[in-house]
């Protein structure tokens, strides 16, 4: 009993912050500077939303992000499954060594390879691009590793048996081995598309026009010449995670097997 207490309580403390988020965007401007308290508003003002689907090109913000989303969940679940592939089932030299600094990539964040990226895709031209936020995010290690895992548990007579047949390596993969695996691909895709919508450090980098930015980037444009504008901000920011809190609630059991698949990797 006392355990289901503390549980709830720490779910309250999770989820009171986007409860004051919804519930302050549906306030006036004047409501939310007003002294003391108020968790529920005492008329729904759908103001702040009209004013940021109006003036603003969260159209085009939001195009962007799902635009990069899905290039990106593509390119790194066909990407690392062809790596894991190869590091799993064929035999090469150097092998060992590849898998070794993929597993030391792991271990760098992104955030301490930010500058190199940004000065790569400035020499490339490709800052203020779509291919500018892509590239540098379709890295990611954890993937082929949670790929490499599960396809060394597929036995090699399947792919003999294919090569027989006179399959080669990329008909053996996507006709056996990512069937095989269709949950853990199901589960990466959905929490790479995830990640790769929140993103924010990179894009906020990479696109310095609006035609270019993505939706967590778009919204720090949001601005009025009175100063901070609350519930504008919290209407935005709603919006923004609308399309990936229903995916969440839709596909919650992938997103959370994916969760467990990288916690057991780092483990």
């Amino acid at each position: 009993m006392i355990l289901t207490i503390i549980t709830f309580g720490f779910a309250l403390m999770a989820v009171f912050p986007l409860y004051w988020a919804v519930v302050t965007s549906f306030k006036s401007e004047t409501a939310v500077i007003a002294s003391g308290i108020s968790l529920w508003p005492e008329s729904f003002n759908t103001e702040a939303y009209e004013h940021i689907w109006n003036n603003t090109n969260i159209g085009q913000w939001y195009i962007n992000s799902l635009v990069t989303s899905v290039v990106i969940t593509a390119g790194v679940i066909i990407s690392s499954a062809g790596c894991a592939y190869a590091l799993s089932q064929l035999d090469f030299p150097g092998r060992r060594l590849i898998y070794v600094l993929i597993l030391a990539c792991f271990m760098v964040p992104m955030q301490a390879l930010i500058i190199n990226h940004f000065v790569l895709m400035a020499q490339f031209r490709l800052l203020n691009t779509w291919a500018g936020i892509i590239l540098p995010q379709l890295i990611v290690p954890v993937t082929i590793i949670v790929y490499k895992q599960f396809f060394d548990n597929v036995p090699r007579e399947f792919r003999e048996a294919a090569q027989m047949d006179s399959a080669g390596h990329f008909r053996t993969l996507f006709r056996i081995y990512m069937p095989m695996n269709w949950g853990v691909t199901a589960a990466l895709s959905i929490i790479t598309f995830i990640g790769a919508w929140n993103s924010f450090l990179w894009p906020f980098l990479a696109a310095t026009g609006e035609a270019t930015m993505t939706v967590p980037v778009g919204i720090t444009q949001v601005k009025d010449a009175y100063g901070i504008v609350y519930a504008k901000l919290m209407a935005s920011a709603v919006m923004a995670g609308l399309p990936v809190a229903l995916l969440f609630l839709i596909f919650q059991r992938r997103v959370t097997q994916a969760v467990m698949l990288s916690a057991g990797v780092k483990g």
